[in-house]
């Protein structure tokens, strides 16, 4: 007789098509960061970065101590749903429901969201920051975390780029 211990360890193994549904999903959230990004490097490098801190998934809903929760791959608070939902015209259900479930329209929303804290602040590190707390010592430290991210998958040379020159020159005009 097998020890239920085994059997318990065995179904959470990852099996080959769970892997596969896996890597579909991160083909798509990668399609939709690509999407979303516009042919804007930076902005693509930014919702990487973001999604990496995060790391979410389609269908997340992460209740958080304070009755929020965080929806889909990208996280976004339920705080949100509101005023994403008069920017749309849908639903605040129907809004809800966008972000757990359609990946693209959850990674778009992500970018609208740290697009506003960019036009609000004017500072690329603190609308990272924005994008997780209105608290500024939160702030600072989510947006160290995403940098941190950002150098994992891209490399420690990320932030030299030209691209993320052109685009502090962009935001200073």
């Amino acid at each position: 007789m097998i020890p239920v211990a085994v059997l318990l360890l065995a179904g959470l193994a990852i099996s080959p098509s769970r892997a596969a549904v896996a890597a579909g999903h991160e083909t798509e959230v990668a399609r939709c960061i690509r999407q979303s990004a516009q042919g804007r490097k930076w902005l693509e490098v930014t919702l990487w970065g973001l999604r990496d801190q995060e790391g979410g998934w389609a269908g997340a809903e992460v209740r958080n101590a304070n009755g929020s929760a965080d929806l889909g791959p990208m996280q976004i608070n339920s705080w949100w749903v509101p005023r994403l939902s008069a920017m749309t015209g849908g639903s605040r259900d129907d809004v809800r429901r966008w972000l757990i479930a359609d990946i693209c329209f959850n990674v778009d929303a992500a970018r609208w969201i740290f697009l506003t804290g960019l036009g609000e602040t004017r500072d690329y590190w603190s609308a990272v920051g924005a994008y997780h707390s209105p608290q500024p010592v939160r702030r600072q430290r989510y947006a160290r975390a995403v940098a941190i991210a950002m150098r994992a998958r891209f490399g420690a040379d990320v932030f030299t780029s030209r691209n993320y020159r052109r685009h502090r020159d962009e935001s200073a005009q």
